[in-house]
């Protein structure tokens, strides 16, 4: 994170320097600005703080729903599994049957 600082040198061309994955010192870089109040240029701390809230609030609502959504779709499939499994051994007696008929027994 210093070296970008400090030179100035894309991210990129750093990362590559040191063997590390570019994104991975991209995301260093961008935790290291908002820690020194330096990302996006922005003074205005309580707008930002707002906005965070606001939408760890909507991430929180999402992801209630997702949660009670994947609950109906599986409760869904593990009906549709049961009566699937109960069909195969249905199937399964009836081929016994069938193939203990066939053979005289």
């Amino acid at each position: 994170m210093r070296i970008v600082r400090e030179t100035g040198k894309p991210v990129a061309h750093v990362a590559r320097d040191l063997g590390i994955n570019e994104y991975t010192l991209y995301n260093w870089v961008q935790m290291d600005r908002l820690a020194a109040g330096q990302a996006g240029g922005d003074s205005g701390g309580g707008t930002l703080k707002e906005s965070a809230e606001e939408e760890l609030a909507r991430l929180r609502r999402e992801k209630a729903e997702l949660a009670r959504q994947h609950a109906k779709e599986k409760a869904a499939w593990e009906k549709e599994r049961a009566e699937l499994e109960d069909e195969r051994d249905v199937l399964k007696r009836s081929v016994v049957l069938w193939v203990k008929e066939a053979m005289g027994r």
